[in-house]
């Protein structure tokens, strides 16, 4: 099989995307054998990566949103055959390639093609893999976007509370986390588990994560009542959040809650009372950029063990 072959897994709402199109046909034109695959519903990332691994492809593009990153991400580690993946990043968040410091344009993300892969570390949590962060959030309504009206509360922090739908539905509840020579319990408003570092479009919720260390960052904000009771005021007065946030770095952490936590998987909902996160180390190889600031290397810092 030539190496130089890669098989675009495109969502198919981007079908007549003209950028990815001249993207498709300038790397072609470059002697690259490029093949492009749509999906429509559920399963079909999974099917078409099973068909093209089966089929001989070796690189694998992912031409879509966090969603579409994640499930063809979850499906490439599952299989015993090993191929790379490439990101094309054609969501409205993109905060995983944002991150990472792939390219946001359908072309120079598939010039990554020429870059050495690097093995990352997925998240997981009952059986199902994360590519880039869990939030969790407490709230009566789990919806897939921060609603407007919070946004105009909070400003840049309104990402923490991204699955409420409305400010007045705020509120803490009592959680306990464990993890290696960690434990902490409270009352618990929001939290990340990240493999990488931001979410909600550009928020850094775990500011220093590394994707190649072995480990999941963990940023939880604490929230006493009388804190929830005056959130709105504190955002409102221009004061920050970073100071008041536990955080910690872990390979595995458990979840106990007194009603239900409701996590956004890479943009899929999750609820549970009981969870356990680890992560699967060096479990796919991806092509980042050279100097990405998510890489152990860029960092100055060794991968554990």
């Amino acid at each position: 099989m030539s190496e130089r072959k890669a098989l675009l897994i495109l969502h198919g709402k981007q079908a007549l995307n003209e950028a990815v199109r001249t993207a498709v046909e300038r790397k072609r034109e470059e002697g690259w054998e490029l093949a492009v695959r749509l999906t429509w519903e559920g399963g079909d990332a999974q099917r078409v990566v099973d068909e093209a691994l089966a089929m001989g492809y070796r690189q694998i593009i992912a031409g879509g949103g966090d969603g579409t990153l994640r499930d063809i991400a979850e499906a490439m580690a599952a299989s015993s055959t090993k191929a790379s993946l490439v990101l094309m990043p054609l969501g409205t968040a993109n905060d995983f390639a944002r991150a990472a410091g792939v390219p946001l344009e359908p072309g120079p993300a598939l010039d990554l093609l020429e870059v050495a892969p690097s093995a990352i570390d997925l998240g997981e949590v009952d059986g199902q893999v994360f590519l880039n962060m869990a939030t969790g959030g407490f709230g009566s309504q789990v919806t897939a976007n921060t609603s407007e009206d919070l946004k105009k509360v909070l400003g840049g922090a309104a990402y923490l509370f991204t699955g409420l739908s409305r400010f007045n539905e705020l509120h803490a509840a009592y959680g306990e986390l464990r993890g290696p020579d960690f434990h902490w319990r409270g009352e618990l408003l929001a939290l990340g588990i990240g493999n990488g570092r931001q979410a909600g479009g550009g928020q850094a919720l775990c500011p220093q994560a590394l994707v190649d260390d072995g480990l999941l960052d963990i940023s939880i904000l604490p929230a006493p009542q009388e804190v929830v009771g005056t959130l709105k005021n504190l955002f409102s007065e221009g004061f920050g959040i970073d100071s008041l946030f536990v955080r910690t770095r872990l390979p595995w952490i458990e979840i106990r809650v007194s009603e239900g936590l409701f996590i956004n998987l890479d943009g899929e909902p999750l609820e549970g009372e009981n969870l356990r996160f680890s992560v699967r180390p060096a479990a796919l190889l991806v092509h980042l950029p050279e100097q990405s600031p998510l890489l152990c290397a860029n960092a100055g810092v060794s991968r554990p063990g």
